[in-house]
């Protein structure tokens, strides 16, 4: 088929006719879909129901040092976990504090003691007339809403098929002291499953941040989270790369467990410089006596060592990828010749970015709910829910049973096709 902008508008008219009738009888089976957050399916949960019953009330409750996780204390995490996040995340396992269940909560109180204590003996970002974040664009949108909590202004950085665009990061950081952060997903990124090229990360490491305090925020939420065996992406390691290029503190590395195990009781951690731990730890010690050992020793006695975790992701592959492949298949056969919108093939992560005609994803989007298809709002993966083209959308194929999944990538593809003549037959 020929491409929809070289349509006349009789063929576009009799295009959108036929679609229109395939999209009121699916609108006509009232359904209920959801593939608005990358949530693991009930499938996936139960890959990991084996850790409910490591521990029990006769197992033996002490960690590999002799403390008996039901009480208090241990402030860093015990040993055991410290080492299988640190390698989880490629770190030494004493440059990781182990935390509670949810590594944003770790970034959210990194920001918010930032605002409030500064950063290591800096001005507190409280007392400052302008505090500005880096964003990369298409981004996650959760990362977004807490910089935008607490006042911090927003730069879009425009994501390229190597990571963030490096010469304008380079141009704000190294020349802008209100530039005290940037936001990152590393690796299979939220939503368009980049993960950033080795020169990329070397120039993140080669920085020369005119603030003292600037931080590069590497949420590498994805690390471990394949869709195959055979094609997988490789980052090479931030901490280490600062750390010869002169820049020890200049990373904070998040991590967690939870599309791993449980998102909701999984175990989350931070990696970074010696200097930056002893500041965090001060403030720790406030805030905390200790997270939830036996959530820890529960993941540990289960997982045994990074081995075991690596296998059971690919059982959580397994489950994964013939989701995104049937999405990926559907939009290929059906948009790629129309030339009405534009995806990557992500190799792991949870998402499918999608860009669609500009002017046209908030329409795409609430054109989808009309069927019964809730996906991400159109405008969350940039700052301020403001999408400068309209055009971003992100598709989260991982919640919805196959079954139902067929059935959401056939009222999405409904949904672009009739948008996108809608726009055409404006303009013809």
């Amino acid at each position: 088929m020929k491409a929809y902008r070289d349509f006349s508008r009789e063929e576009l008219q009799k295009e959108k006719a036929v679609l229109e009738k395939k999209f009121d009888e699916i609108k006509a089976q009232n359904l209920h879909l959801d593939m608005s957050r990358g949530k693991p399916s009930a499938v996936q949960l139960d890959l990991a129901m084996g850790m409910m019953d490591v521990l029990s009330s006769t197992s033996n409750l002490k960690c590999e040092t002799g403390v008996d996780c039901r009480n208090y204390g241990v402030l860093d995490g015990i040993p055991e976990a410290q080492q299988l996040l640190a390698d989880m995340t490629e770190v030494p396992a004493n440059q990781i504090i182990i935390y509670g269940n949810s590594s944003l909560n770790i970034m959210f109180d990194t920001v918010s003691r930032s605002m409030t204590h500064g950063v290591m003996g800096s001005t507190p970002w409280c007392k400052l007339d302008q505090v500005k974040f880096l964003c990369p664009v298409p981004g996650y949108d959760r990362h977004f809403a807490i910089t935008e909590y607490f006042g911090i202004d927003m730069v879009n950085i425009p994501m390229t098929p190597d990571g963030p665009d490096m010469d304008l990061v380079e141009e704000y950081v190294n020349n802008d002291p209100t530039v005290k952060g940037i936001w990152c997903v590393p690796k299979y990124s939220n939503p368009q499953g980049i993960t950033y090229s080795d020169e990329t990360v070397r120039r993140f490491a080669r920085l020369k941040p005119a603030a003292e305090d600037f931080r590069i925020y590497w949420d590498n939420a994805y690390g471990i989270h394949h869709l195959y065996d055979d094609k997988q992406d490789h980052l090479i390691e931030i901490l280490m790369e600062c750390k010869k290029e002169g820049n020890p503190d200049m990373v904070f590395k998040f991590c967690s467990t939870s599309k791993v195990s449980f998102p909701g009781s999984g175990v989350a951690a931070m990696a970074a410089s010696p200097a930056n731990l002893e500041f965090v730890r001060k403030h720790m010690k406030i805030q905390t006596i200790g997270h939830d050992k036996l959530n820890q020793l529960r993941h540990v006695r289960y997982f045994k060592d990074i081995h075991g975790m690596v296998a059971h992701m690919k059982k959580q592959a397994d489950v994964l990828r013939p989701k995104f492949e049937a999405v990926l298949n559907v939009l290929d056969k059906e948009l790629s010749d129309l030339q009405i919108g534009s995806w990557l093939r992500p190799r792991g992560g949870y998402f499918i970015s999608f860009d669609a005609l500009p002017g046209c994803a908030k329409a795409i989007v609430a054109k989808a709910k009309e069927a019964g298809l809730v996906m991400t709002e159109a405008g969350a993966t940039y700052p301020y829910g403001k999408d400068p083209n309209d055009s971003n959308i992100r598709i989260a194929p991982s919640y919805p049973t196959p079954e139902e999944l067929a059935i959401a990538a056939e009222i999405f593809v409904l949904s672009v096709k009739l948008v996108s003549i809608d726009k055409y037959l404006a303009e013809v």
